[in-house]
């Protein structure tokens, strides 16, 4: 049973492999190499050129560099490929997805096209410092286990002017629709589960994606004001418009917050006693404003449940702040809310692939001109990063001396990697071998550039984000912060 399984699992990763390389519709062998190179490297890709010296690459040093620049990959194509393969799935069998925006980081590369302020953290003392680079939107699924392994399923780059939450309600869509057409959600399944962090509009993304078969599930900042549902209307006629909001549920209030509708206390291995609470039917406030401005009609009411989730300690040992989650069901059983606090949990796990993809596979490493070049590297390495999530039961680990065994199921992609470079022998390699051919001649020694690159300007105003103007010299404001209510 498990040898027909495995089999099955090599299969997959030979065939990934396969329709991958029909992907590259134009230098084609070289990016099918430079991806092999980066899964074989024996450390972290430091260039494009040294991965030249690893023997899988059997081509030039500038091959690499050029098939960036001038190659072509089917992203649509390439998308479907990876939709396809097997997915992980959740305890209770629904597939799980998150979405977070991580950012390429050029602030000196002065003749790259669009790039935008990124809003970095933990640059400096307590500072948030915006940075020029390349946003990407990336979307996985996530997995169940004592891992941080994620299957990357979209990438999406921000360009100037785009707004975040257009493009991410979007990007869902098209992704739980190629989920659909690949047979991983058929009617009569659970649905899928949408978990992000406090930078996306919940609400307004569960509104959107209405129509299709998803749950949201987003944090919320700690100082958001909700609202309960409008009481019934009294009998006999009464003056005014009847009430379409109830009252005030605010998160730094505990006054407001009366009797939750569901508690649960358990005992979690790296925060120790948790203690999860839930209250049915809340709401934002909409106004008509920001993304709801171009709304016709009456501004609908988002009921959905609110969650707090409170530890006792967090494994960097900070002092853990409260969490506050909304989820777009209503009257949630204590099932529903046992999985929902666990699942935005795995959320973090795309951090661990973010920092897979920028420090082992090299990311943020070349220095691309071109953002339609970064974009090819960025699909090469999250296919690589599939390859390896497809090998990690076939792979030896080779692990270094101070490191401690592992079961199968438990190694980290980066010991997965290590020993790819044995497996990939038995694998499908559809590139070709090089032809022979004589470099060029160059620009001739002292003939200098006459044709300078363009240099572009930073877009420091977007959609979603646009600088206040400067007050001058007034004095800044002691009040304390407004409450959020939208």
């Amino acid at each position: 049973m498990h040898h027909a399984r495995d089999a099955a699992a090599f299969r997959e990763l030979s065939a990934l492999r396969q329709e991958f390389y029909r992907c590259l519709t134009r230098r084609a062998d070289a990016l099918f190499e430079l991806t092999d190179a980066v899964l074989c490297a024996d450390g972290p890709t430091r260039s494009i050129a040294e991965l030249s010296l690893i023997g899988e690459h059997r081509r030039g040093h500038g091959s690499g560099y050029a098939a960036l620049a001038r190659g072509q990959v089917d992203f649509d194509r390439l998308r479907t490929a990876l939709a396809a393969v097997s997915l992980p799935r959740a305890a209770d069998g629904r597939l799980v997805l998150a979405v977070d925006v991580t950012c390429w980081l050029r602030p000196e590369a002065h003749t790259c096209p669009q790039r935008i302020l990124c809003h970095t953290y933990g640059r400096g003392k307590d500072q948030h410092i915006m940075v020029p680079g390349w946003p990407y939107s990336v979307v996985v699924a996530l997995e169940s286990g004592r891992h941080s392994w994620t299957a990357p399923l979209d990438a999406v780059r921000l360009a100037p002017g785009d707004d975040a939450a257009s493009v991410t309600a979007r990007q869902i869509r098209d992704v739980v629709n190629r989920l659909i057409t690949a047979g991983h959600w058929s009617p009569g399944d659970p649905e899928i589960l949408l978990v992000a962090d406090a930078g996306y509009d919940g609400p307004r993304l569960a509104h959107v994606l209405a129509d299709l078969p998803i749950i949201v599930l987003v944090r919320m900042r700690s100082d958001r004001v909700l609202r309960r549902p409008a009481p019934p209307l009294r009998p006999g006629p009464s003056p005014g418009r009847p009430a379409r909001h109830g009252a005030e549920f605010a998160f730094g209030d505990p006054n407001t917050w009366g009797e939750p509708d569901s508690t649960l206390e358990t005992t979690t291995r790296l925060y120790g006693p948790a203690r999860i609470r839930a209250w049915d039917r809340l709401h934002p406030k909409l106004t008509s404003r920001t993304a709801w401005a171009s709304h016709t009609g009456d501004l609908p009411i988002l009921d959905g449940t609110v969650i707090l989730l409170q530890v006792e300690r967090l494994p960097s040992g900070a002092i853990p702040k409260p969490v506050w989650l909304w989820h777009s069901r209503t009257s949630l059983t204590h099932a529903e809310v046992d999985l929902a606090w666990q699942a935005f949990l795995r959320r973090f796990d795309i951090e661990h692939t973010f920092r897979m993809l920028k420090q082992t596979l090299g990311w943020t490493t070349p220095k691309l001109r071109s953002p339609d070049a970064a974009d090819r590297w960025t699909w090469l390495l999250l296919t690589a990063y599939t390859q390896l999530r497809l090998a990690r039961d076939h792979t030896i680990d080779l692990r270094h001396p101070w490191e401690r065994p592992r079961p199968t199921r438990r190694l980290s992609p980066a010991r997965i990697r290590r020993g790819f470079r044995n497996l990939r022998p038995q694998l499908d390699c559809p590139a070709r071998v090089p032809k022979p051919s004589r470099p060029g001649t160059g620009r001739p020694p002292g003939l200098p550039n006459h044709q300078p690159a363009i240099r572009h300007d930073v877009h420091t105003v977007t959609s979603t984000n646009k600088q206040k103007p400067k007050r001058g010299n007034k004095a800044k404001s002691t009040n304390p912060r407004p409450r959020r209510t939208g």
